[in-house]
Parts: C-alpha cells; sequence; structure tokens
C-alpha cells in the first residue's frame, strides 16, 4: 500500500484510548498521522499539541449509522495505510437485570461489539501486511457475571471475536490482540456505578492505564493474542478457565 501510514484510535478522548494515543506517537516515528475518534471534540482537541504527530481530529459517534458511514466514507477517500488500529471506544454499566435503563443496555451492545465489528471491517482492506489491530476488551470477558452481565457478554464477545480474526488474519501478517485488564483508574467506574460503591477486591486491584496500556502494545508487538496486566488478572484468567463459572458466579452472588 501507498497511501499515508497512519493509526486509528477510537475511544481516543479519555481513559485509556487516550493514553494509547501518546504512546502510539512517541514511539512510532513512521507514523505520519493518528486519526483519534470519539463523541467529546473538545476532549480530542485538547491532544493537539501534546503529541510530536499530525492528528486528524473525528468527532463521531460509532453506534451511529451516519458517522459509521462517514468514516468509511473518508477511508475510501484517502486510501491510507492503517499500521495499527485500537478499538477503544466502550462503556459498561453495573445493575441486575432489569433495573438499567433498555437504551443503556442495548447501547453497551451496540458500542461495545456492533461498533468494534463493524470498524474493524471497514478498516482491514486498507491494513498493510505486519499491522496491529488491538482490541479493548476486559477481564470480565473471562466468566458471567451478576451485576454486569450485559457488559461482560459484551466483552466475552469482543475477545472471541478477536481471537478468531487472530487465527484468520495470521496470513496476511495481520496480529490481533485482545487486551483484557481488570478494573483500570479512568473514568470508566464513575459512568459504570453512577455513584454507587466500588468493590473492595476492584480497589485492592485497580491498575495504572499508563501501565495496562504499555503492556498491551508491548504484547502486540510480540504477536501475543491476549494480553492480561498484573498478577491478579493472571490469576483470575487462569481461575475463570480451571473452576466451574457456575461456583465462581455463588462466589459473585455471596
Amino acid at each position: 500500500m501507498s497511501g499515508k501510514k497512519i493509526a486509528i484510535v477510537t475511544g481516543a478522548s479519555s481513559g485509556m484510548g487516550r493514553e494509547m494515543v501518546y504512546l502510539l506517537a512517541d514511539h512510532f516515528a513512521a507514523l505520519e498521522e493518528i486519526w483519534v475518534i470519539a463523541r467529546r471534540k473538545d476532549r480530542l482537541e485538547e491532544l493537539v499539541g501534546k503529541v510530536p504527530v499530525s492528528l486528524r481530529i473525528l468527532p463521531f459517534d460509532l453506534s451511529d449509522e451516519e458517522d459509521l458511514c462517514m468514516l468509511s466514507g473518508l477511508l475510501k477517500q484517502e486510501q491510507p495505510n492503517v499500521k495499527i488500529l485500537v478499538n477503544g471506544a466502550g462503556y459498561g454499566k453495573t445493575g441486575a437485570a432489569g433495573t438499567i435503563p433498555g437504551s443503556l443496555s442495548t447501547g453497551m451492545v451496540r458500542l461495545n461489539d456492533e461498533a468494534l465489528v463493524a470498524v474493524t471491517e471497514m478498516v482491514l482492506p486498507y491494513i498493510s501486511g505486519n499491522s496491529r489491530i488491538i482490541q479493548f476488551a476486559s477481564a470480565a470477558a473471562f466468566m458471567p457475571q451478576p451485576g454486569f452481565a450485559v457488559y461482560a457478554a459484551s466483552k466475552s464477545f469482543v475477545l472471541s471475536y478477536s481471537r478468531a480474526l487472530a487465527a484468520e488474519l495470521k496470513k496476511r501478517e495481520i496480529y490481533v490482540t485482545a487486551v483484557c485488564p481488570g478494573p483500570v483508574e479512568t473514568e470508566f467506574f464513575g459512568i459504570a456505578l453512577d455513584g454507587g460503591k466500588l468493590a473492595p477486591i476492584k480497589k485492592l486491584t485497580m491498575a495504572d492505564p499508563k501501565r495496562v496500556v504499555k503492556k498491551a502494545l508491548l504484547d502486540s508487538m510480540k504477536g501475543k493474542r491476549i494480553s492480561v496486566y498484573g498478577p491478579w488478572m493472571k490469576a483470575f484468567y487462569v481461575l475463570c478457565r480451571i473452576v466451574p463459572h457456575e461456583i465462581l458466579m455463588g462466589f459473585i452472588n455471596w
């Protein structure tokens, strides 16, 4: 591909998406531009001048079909050579089934899953060999989680989709990594809990977003298909693979 070498980062206005923009800009001198995507234009514009790479500000809501069409049109117009795609857009909401407004529950699936698939498959024709796709999943993907059911299920989808995609794209030398952190110190829990209290175990295992993103990028460069940060979440990952989920869900309810 002869187009401009770029990275695309969704969910770039805050949290791990924002940290990924900083990291990519600092470590990949070959990138000519980073397309930063999120709904909040003002937050995206704050990135300008803070990184040594040209940014293209794209204030898109990826759960909106019209905005997805605009991104598709821009790709067709620019014909870029996408070296790194980071799907970081998403949100979560805690609460038992029936207690969360339906629009928020279906919105999680629309943004966390449908938009992620739409963006990934839209960008795929523009990704060259020896490139990376980094998908933000979650440690919540490792098992069903009562009280966090829709979010956990949506991230389980991301993990499964990413693993299959990694196998499919291996021959094209496109490496796919699903990032599965536990609790990360971002705006996420302010939205997810909506004034509720954070569980003590989540406070104990809370991670620094910069460290999570740094490991995610390092694992991606190594060609790893799953990136799990920290000993607590690595232990949780193993636990979820060897202990029946019914037992673990019973413990969560208790």
